[in-house]
């Protein structure tokens, strides 16, 4: 298995990124985002971020962006969003992006991380989140709207660093 590296994005990884982006959303189970999302809004909610990638063997696999969770007061906590390329699903590429935000938001001076909507028909998010030691603090009642499953519950999930 080759490495998985992680890096900040540069101007000239955002076509990779967006396809990345483009197609995760499309399949409406996992982002907010409408599933025809325009480039115009992935740049101002994705790329206005200043996201990392994950490579492995120089190809984009994989992309996250570490944020404050609110501002002000409440930006001791940092916020986290992630995407794997379909294609790269089961390689590991989203452990080590966790793995990684976790390392990154320690070293920022948060004092914890929050996921404020992770979909909970999602199974291999929580799953993940989980085994990195995140717990679920609340439950949000058919707060997304599922493109197969109708409306599903939504999970906040949090850890301490």
């Amino acid at each position: 298995m080759s490495e998985i590296r992680i890096r900040p994005a540069r101007p000239e990884d955002e076509p990779a990124i967006w396809e990345i982006f483009s197609r995760v959303v499309a399949g409406g189970d996992t982002y907010v985002f409408p599933q025809d999302s325009s480039p115009e809004l992935f740049r101002a909610h994705w790329i206005a971020h200043k996201p990392f990638v994950a490579e492995i063997d120089g190809e984009i696999v994989g992309t996250c962006i570490i944020k404050p969770v609110q501002m002000g007061l409440g930006s001791h906590i940092s916020n986290g969003s992630y995407m794997v390329h379909p294609d790269h699903h089961g390689k590991g590429v989203g452990r080590a992006l966790g793995e990684f935000s976790l390392k990154h938001s320690r070293e920022e001076g948060y004092r914890a991380i929050q996921f404020n909507i992770v979909v909970s028909t999602n199974e291999a998010a929580v799953s993940l989140w989980t085994k990195l030691g995140f717990r679920i603090i609340g439950r949000c009642p058919g707060a997304f709207k599922h493109a197969t499953r109708g409306y599903v519950d939504t999970l906040v999930m949090y850890q301490e660093l």
